[in-house]
């Protein structure tokens, strides 16, 4: 027998320490060290659980020269629809593990099990750790798609995993969810950091060594990050993070890690009766349709990776009531907003100090795009100037902090973007004409490079 010992672990980053300690030194949290019992099983074991599946082989490697390396060109594996393909950066890679993160009841069960059920010419095992498959049978049926090549087992011992896994011989696996699973060779409870560290750690070996694609769904915790030691986003080659507002329909699904693609990449989907929908083109269903142009509303043409996108930015100024004026920002970060209001007030002289200011990005998604800074402004000043913006212009530019107007990157598909649909006038930064062929566009293209003067231009 293999000695056990126990060892406390930061529950919040996943730190270790040989004592129990007030504050974590790594994360700063307090009152996070929980201890665990750590048995670290023997070689013996260790081969025991991987001599049953036939695919793998055990043994150590040896250094070669990297000039000798000979490289695989591995086909992708097809992804049925163009959003999840786009993400992963043109198809899942054989032997990739992917993270799949977001809070509950966001839908990361539903894009997972479509997934499984469209991909029809594989052999697909879909492990649920917290379903039944009574209630993944459900699910199925709302979505409406039928497949006789996916599996459903319910199981949370790894163990037993591994000997269904060795039976069946899938094509890919997904595993639903991480934290509920738990191995024998850790004497801790399923969630707990070691649990979850040695687990990934066990379906890291099977991908890496069968070459077969795994796909983990995790929680998160209530500060938005994925529960778990941090190492488990360092041990994955993907990390999908599916964001959106349960008052909203839309979902995002955003790409934090990305070995084999680009990490800027964004898919949108629309949740229905029937579970996710994709959508075509985002720049459509972002921007409210209106009779009559209303203060505060303007349109910023932003990019997402490389698909451009067409949002619709909502601005509120009034008089603070209670004295102490309100800074407030949905899908927009705050203190970018409270940099672009003091910079409206010291460079432009507008009295913004001692108003409410509350801001909104229509659609309930998120932008981190600095592109959109020049349509915040301009909503900003619409609102408090009463004066509405005409709907047939949009905004493109970042602004800096003495107060010109900075270039964004891709400005051509931006502006072509916002012809596509119909939009006349663009404000972009007069930095952008360097190497931009008016001759190309319809539109009318109209360069500033102070907020003064795109006050001017825009309200006269």
């Amino acid at each position: 027998m293999s000695k056990t010992k126990t060892t406390f672990f930061c529950q919040n980053c996943g730190a270790q320490s040989a004592k129990w300690i007030g504050k974590c030194s790594s994360c700063n949290e307090w009152n996070t060290y929980v201890e665990e019992v750590v048995h670290k099983e023997s070689k013996n074991e260790r081969l025991q659980l991987f001599n049953s599946n036939k695919n793998l082989k055990i043994g150590s490697n040896k250094p070669i020269l990297l000039q000798d390396v000979g490289l695989q060109n591995f086909p992708r594996i097809a992804v049925p629809g163009k959003e999840l393909t786009r993400v992963l950066g043109g198809g899942i890679v054989p032997g990739s593990l992917v993270l799949f993160g977001g809070e509950p009841g966001i839908g990361k069960s539903t894009l997972m099990l479509q997934l499984a059920l469209r991909l029809k010419n594989l052999k697909i095992l879909y492990v649920s750790g917290e379903e039944s498959e009574q209630q993944i049978k459900m699910r199925a049926e709302r979505i409406g798609i039928t497949t006789d090549t996916c599996f459903i087992l319910q199981e949370t011992n790894t163990q037993n995993i591994f000997q269904q896994i060795n039976e069946i011989q899938p094509q890919l696996l997904i595993i639903d969810s991480i934290q509920t699973l738990h191995t024998n060779y850790v004497e801790s409870s399923p969630g707990s950091v070691s649990q979850v560290r040695e687990c990934a750690a066990e379906f890291l070996r099977f991908a890496k060594e069968t070459n077969t694609p795994v796909f983990m769904i995790g929680h998160i915790t209530k500060e938005g990050s994925l529960a778990g030691p941090k190492v488990l986003e360092h041990m994955v080659d993907t990390v999908l993070q599916f964001e959106g507002d349960r008052n909203h329909i839309y979902r995002l699904l955003r790409a934090t890690k990305n070995r084999f693609g680009n990490t800027n990449e964004m898919g949108i989907y629309e949740m229905n009766g029937e579970g996710l929908k994709e959508v075509a083109n985002p720049s459509e269903i972002l921007i409210t349709n209106r009779e009559n142009a209303t203060s505060g509303v303007a349109i910023a043409a932003t990019m997402e990776g490389n698909r451009p996108m067409l949002i619709e930015t909502q601005a509120l100024v009034s008089t603070a009531a209670y004295g102490t004026p309100q800074r407030s920002s949905t899908g927009f970060d705050l203190r970018r907003l409270s940099m672009l209001l003091a910079v409206l007030e010291k460079r432009c002289g507008f009295k913004l100090g001692i108003k409410d200011v509350f801001i909104n990005i229509a659609g309930g998604i998120k932008v981190e795009d600095p592109g959109i800074d020049l349509a915040l402004v301009s909503a900003i000043l619409s609102s408090s100037e009463d004066i509405p913006i005409p709907q047939s212009i949009c905004f493109s530019a970042e602004v800096g902090l003495t107060g010109e107007i900075r270039p964004v990157n891709k400005i051509e598909q931006r502006i072509m973007e916002a012809e596509k649909l119909g939009f006349e006038k663009i404000f972009i930064s007069s930095f952008n004409l360097k190497g931009l062929n008016l001759k190309n566009f319809k539109s009318e293209i109209i360069a500033v490079s102070k907020i003064e003067e795109a006050f001017g231009k825009l309200f006269g």
